[in-house]
């Protein structure tokens, strides 16, 4: 672990680098252990190759795992087999993943990512809670990025549910950003959820590191839920890489005024993303095996014409004769039936038949159509 560990700390090792030296050695451990001529054909950057060639990093890899264990956090590597399957299917997965929280427990469960907006609207913050809440009651884990607007309310969301949510920081996991929600990640730790970095422990919240953030929320989720995004939102990102990992991508419609709205309006008119009005919208998109159990079984068609016909009976007026219930009973409201069929099915009379028709005619009960066909009104 400690290997791996030191490769994520080394400079100039991003996650595409780190994805090109394990292709070429196979594990962090080849990696260190690897000629300095064999790196130097993977044209590296020079920081890097003299820290991997060095093991400089090392020492404070073994200082990281202290401090990791001591906060009660876990650190997940890409060759082991509690790495989220998921996450290790996109193109650049990061090679640590720092955990804390009942992370497995969330992570086994389907993941649906719920962004959008920090500065939305109570409209969207509503749609985010809603949305959450639904799909957390039935087992989904609510993932986010823990950010102001949408995020917070969706993690919200999913906690008022009792149900499980995931904060994905753009910060190591012992910081939290913005600090005014250092109390909404201690009540996600508390309530099942957890809280997932790539980044080191103490790692402040600079601008480039949240382009990578985006890329885990999306790569640890089945879909992505966009509800509010402006022309240049961080979410369009998450959004975008979404669809580059080859997951499902949702979007909430918005007022076609509203500049929140481009992002969501744009992915349903020209990007393919699937309409979003309520939870059941997102869960029909999703693997079949997990669709089957999050939403209710359809009834089947005979159980539905049965249904139907209960209806029908009840909605018939009581005072009805025998033969005037049997007649209706005969009749559908799509489908006419002739009179020599009525006669034949019934066993009344023609002129006992006639009477009855009449009767439920003047109590606009059934329509007489052309060429003495009929039909029920109810």
């Amino acid at each position: 672990m400690k290997d791996w560990i030191a490769l994520n700390m080394t400079p100039g090792v991003g996650p595409r680098a780190a994805a090109r030296l394990l292709e070429r050695f196979g594990s962090a451990e080849a990696v260190f252990a690897a000629l300095r001529s064999e790196l130097e054909r993977l044209r590296l950057r020079p920081e890097a190759l003299e820290s991997i060639v060095l093991r400089d990093r090392h020492a404070e890899a073994e200082r990281e795992l202290e401090r990791v264990r001591a906060l009660g956090a876990d650190v997940l590597i890409l060759d082991d087999g509690t790495y989220p399957a998921l996450l290790r299917e996109i193109a650049d997965p990061p090679v640590t993943l720092y955990v804390r929280g009942e992370w497995a427990a969330c992570l086994d469960a389907p993941c649906v990512a719920i962004v959008g907006s920090r500065r939305c609207s109570t409209y969207g913050q509503n749609v985010a809670s809603m949305l959450a809440r639904d799909l957390a009651a039935r087992g989904v884990t609510v993932v986010s990025g823990l950010a102001r607007g949408i995020d917070a309310a969706a993690h919200r969301g999913a906690l008022e549910a009792g149900g499980r949510t995931v904060g994905v920081l753009g910060t190591g996991v012992d910081e939290v950003y913005p600090r005014d929600h250092k109390k909404l990640s201690e009540e996600i730790l508390t309530k099942g959820g957890a809280l997932v970095s790539q980044f080191p422990l103490g790692t402040p919240p600079i601008p480039e590191n949240f382009p990578y953030r985006n890329r885990i929320i999306s790569g640890l989720s089945l879909g992505v839920v966009l509800v509010e995004a402006a022309e240049n939102s961080g979410s369009l990102i998450t959004a975008r890489l979404a669809m580059e990992q080859n997951r499902e991508v949702f979007a909430v419609p918005g007022n076609v005024t509203s500049r929140n709205s481009f992002g969501t309006n744009y992915l349903i008119k020209g990007a393919g993303a699937k309409l979003v009005q309520q939870w059941q919208d997102v869960a029909a998109e999703l693997p079949p095996d997990i669709a089957a159990r999050l939403l209710p079984p359809e009834p089947s068609k005979k159980k539905a014409g049965v249904a139907a016909r209960q209806h029908q009976e009840a909605a018939l007026p009581a005072d009805l004769s025998d033969g005037e219930r049997m007649v209706m009973k005969l009749l559908s409201a799509d489908e006419p039936v002739h009179i020599d069929a009525l006669a034949g099915t019934s066993k009344l009379a023609v002129s006992d038949l006639s009477g009855v028709l009449l009767g439920l005619e003047m109590r606009d009960l059934i329509r007489q159509l052309p060429g003495k066909c009929f039909v029920r009104k109810l």
